[in-house]
């Protein structure tokens, strides 16, 4: 076995030990006491070492979403934005198109490994149905997932915590 460690690998040890995340849940009719997927995110969030700085829950308002990253990406307490609901194709879905319209950088994989994953494990063909993006404003990492619950905890566990790390390491880069 060669001595030398594989990129992402050494990629992975320089990341910051943890990142300050805001969990945002949109939703016209979600308060704090029923939000069970922005309570998921949080938990998984703290159970993996990352810190939960804010949470919000904001009505899926293309403008009211836009505002809120332009906030949050100006609030040098948030690394990172991870955003739940709004992703689908009803009229009211607005969250795809205000994330996508304020990234500075896309991470087109997110949305595919996504999609990928729920078709494979989960939902089927219906899976296509899912607009789940990601990248970044400035120096703060934006995340976007359906908002059902099982949505939530399959881009969570698979995918956000086991990577978050590593995309802060990779935009903090000099």
């Amino acid at each position: 076995m060669s001595s030398e460690m594989p990129s992402v690998e050494q990629h992975r040890s320089e990341a910051p030990s943890t990142v300050r995340c805001m969990v945002v849940t949109v939703s016209d009719t979600r308060t704090p006491e029923t939000d069970k997927s922005g309570a998921a995110m949080m938990a998984l969030l703290a159970e993996h070492g990352y810190e939960v700085a804010r949470y919000e829950i904001v009505k899926d308002e293309y403008d009211l979403i836009r505002a809120m990253i332009r906030e949050a990406a100006d609030d040098p307490r948030i690394e990172a934005i991870l955003f739940n609901g709004g992703t689908g194709i009803a009229p009211r879905d607005t969250t795809y198109e205000a994330v996508r319209d304020s990234l500075d950088k896309e991470m087109p994989g997110f949305g595919e490994i996504f999609r990928y994953l729920s078709f494979a494990e989960d939902i089927g063909p219906a899976a296509i149905l899912s607009r789940a993006v990601a990248g970044v404003v400035g120096r703060t990492a934006v995340f976007s997932t359906p908002g059902s619950t099982g949505a939530v905890k399959l881009a969570m566990t698979r995918i956000i915590v086991p990577e978050l790390r590593h995309v802060m390491r990779e935009i903090y880069k000099a």
